[in-house]
């Protein structure tokens, strides 16, 4: 079957589950199974969309699964709510970013509301990567990684807390919030030293924070290196820390050169 008759197929099961979801509302049909025939239309709905999916009709397959949200949640039934949200969401990426957003933002209601916050933080990272790649907004993509860190922190995953902040981290230095930049990196370099896995990537997180400090002031640099080298030991052998320290020498010679000429 070509994308046009799968699309037919698709609308024909779109108008079975509407004519489901109307005698559901009928005088006979609160009476006799309303609830059963919503169900009928809940997966009537979802079939459709998966046939506007194979039909690349990414528009029609989100509106269908959104269709099927809707009538899950006038049933109380929230997961399964939740769950065509994000298939809903998903299919719109490929065509709509602002309504998978919308989308990824009502399931994201749904599993706070039930305790998910795990769940949640995931959903928050896709809506700061659509932020990212489709939208390129970072300043909305920012908030939604910390919403995610927040949320991880709260269910004990450190570690993905940790990954959303680093990617809050390098916005912030990029829009040259060098202060917020420096207490991430060196909150996740002082976790990551602690733990026996992640003990070697310290160094990075501290080369980072340091050459953060570096674009704001030569001295602090240099005290912050010092700080990281007694904090860590092992940062005083690396590579990362023997450059900064060679760019802050050489920094200083340039300006002590230029001092001596005036």
């Amino acid at each position: 079957m070509d994308n046009s008759g799968k699309e037919k197929e698709a609308m024909a099961l779109m108008a079975e589950a509407e004519k489901k979801m109307k005698s559901s509302q009928s005088f006979f049909g609160s009476l006799f199974g309303s609830s059963s025939k919503l169900e009928e239309a809940c997966d009537i709905y979802v079939r459709a969309a998966n046939m506007f999916k194979m039909a690349k009709n990414w528009c029609a397959a989100g509106n269908a699964f959104s269709q099927a949200a809707l009538l899950h949640l006038q049933m109380q039934s929230k997961h399964d709510a939740a769950t065509n949200f994000i298939d809903a969401g998903n299919a719109f990426k490929k065509a709509d970013p602002h309504e998978a957003i919308n989308c990824l933002n009502r399931a994201i209601e749904i599993y706070t509301d039930m305790g998910r916050f795990t769940i949640a933080a995931k959903h928050h990272i896709s809506i700061a990567e659509i932020y990212e790649t489709e939208l390129v907004d970072i300043d909305k993509a920012i908030a939604h990684y910390e919403q995610a860190a927040d949320y991880y922190k709260g269910e004990e995953s450190t570690s993905s807390a940790n990954k959303c902040l680093l990617k809050v981290a390098t916005y912030a230095a990029q829009l040259e919030q060098y202060p917020k930049a420096i207490e991430i990196y060196e909150q996740v370099g002082t976790h990551a030293m602690d733990s026996t896995l992640l003990k070697y990537s310290a160094k990075d997180h501290f080369f980072k924070a340091a050459l953060c400090h570096f674009c704001v002031d030569m001295l602090n640099a240099k005290l912050a290196v010092q700080k990281y080298e007694e904090m860590f030991p092992a940062f005083s052998d690396s590579r990362e820390c023997k450059l900064v320290k060679v760019q802050t020498e050489t920094l200083n010679n340039l300006r002590t050169k230029e001092s001596d000429l005036r």
